[in-house]
């Protein structure tokens, strides 16, 4: 009993890293836009490089996660991610920059990936509520960075220093998994995954375009909104900052609130509620504009219990023996619709100017929710 709460501390160290390791990088485009002399373009191949690197990883990181051993698999990604950081700090380069995002953003979604995927079994009769639990905690360090570093960042020297943070803290974190022993199925698969088998799902292609769409809405606010709201808006880094920060403040608190609802609503009523309610605000925030963008930040609370949520919810339709590699091939499917639209999205601020090209974003929320309904009309219930 004493080992599975040390076991969920440590997990819910690492979920607060991977948290505060992807808010890094919206809240710091400016500021190498600035180092480096970056057009809107190159700034956003940063983000590109990023997605690309999490479609691979993801791509292949599930299938050593359902094969080989929990606790060796999750170390291994925590030093991959801790070598990008290494990068980050011993570097002061663009392109050093983009071979550390390559890896550092797919060995962080990775990461959280098998967290979610491992702390369900030693909480079995709350799964909901622990990976709902373990969401609020990544939130702290998404929107505690946010409002905190994003008031204080300088220069490239601070990008430095906060890395050099999380990599003491992720080395700690280590050291500890060296010492805990993890849930591990009793027969490991032998035998090669059949990704065939995973693609001719049913439910397949429905979570691919699920989370295709989820990931632009939510990552563009992650990604975008400070640069948005300072350069378009006219907001100062510290207000554009704090938007940010009550968006993703609103997702940590209610996934600390409202994750009891999800064991009692079930998970695909309370995906239906939140994706309504939050579909709306996120929309009408972003159309009405600068006097109304409260209202895209206070979205966060009711999509806040979406993503966890949903990466349940795959374990519903596929095998346990294969469940991470299920996981990890639809989120890395899906995550080429994050390359897609950072690939462009730079491009089109520089032709069309970041007004028009950011209403992406509330097109992209409305396509999530009518995917979701289209799920849960076509696909039965377990």
């Amino acid at each position: 009993m004493k080992n599975k709460y040390i076991t969920l501390l440590t997990f819910i160290i690492i979920m607060m890293l991977t948290g505060i390791s992807d808010s890094l990088r919206g809240i710091f485009i400016p500021i190498f836009q600035n180092t480096f002399q970056l057009n809107a373009t190159q700034a956003s191949l940063i983000i590109t490089i990023s997605y690309i690197g999490n479609f691979l990883i993801l791509l292949f990181g599930g299938y050593f996660i359902d094969k080989y051993n929990h606790k060796t698999v999750i170390m291994g990604i925590l030093c991959i991610w801790m070598g990008a950081l290494v990068i980050f700090i011993t570097t002061n380069n663009y392109y050093c920059l983009l071979f550390g995002m390559f890896f550092c953003m797919g060995a962080s979604t990775l990461l959280s990936t098998s967290v979610n995927i491992v702390a369900p079994v030693l909480f079995m009769n709350t799964p909901g509520f622990i990976v709902n639990v373990l969401g609020f905690t990544q939130g702290i360090g998404t929107s505690g960075s946010q409002n905190i570093i994003g008031n204080y960042v300088q220069d490239i020297s601070s990008w430095k220093i906060i890395n050099c943070g999380l990599l003491i803290t992720g080395i700690l974190a280590f050291i500890v998994l060296i010492f805990i022993s993890l849930p591990e199925k009793k027969n490991k698969q032998k035998e090669k995954v059949d990704y065939k088998t995973i693609i001719q799902n049913n439910t397949f292609i429905y979570f691919v375009f699920i989370f295709g769409f989820y990931f632009i809405a939510e990552h563009g606010i992650l990604n975008w909104l400070v640069t948005y709201a300072n350069k378009q808006l006219g907001y100062s880094m510290r207000q554009s900052s704090m938007y940010l920060s009550i968006f993703f403040g609103g997702i940590t608190l209610g996934r600390l609130i409202l994750s009891p609802l999800v064991d009692k609503l079930g998970v695909f009523k309370s995906v239906s509620i939140s994706a309504g309610l939050g579909g709306i605000l996120y929309t009408v925030g972003v159309v009405l504009g600068k006097n109304f963008i409260i209202l895209l930040s206070l979205s966060g609370i009711c999509v806040s219990t979406i993503y966890p949520t949903l990466v349940f919810m795959i374990r519903k339709f596929y095998p346990f023996e294969i469940i991470a590699t299920a996981t990890g091939v639809i989120l890395s499917i899906s995550t080429l619709f994050d390359v897609t639209f950072n690939l462009f999205f730079g491009i089109m601020i520089d032709v069309f100017g970041f007004h028009r090209s950011f209403f992406i974003l509330p097109l992209s929320m409305i396509a999530f929710c009518l995917s979701y309904f289209l799920f849960r009309k076509n696909i039965p219930s377990k």
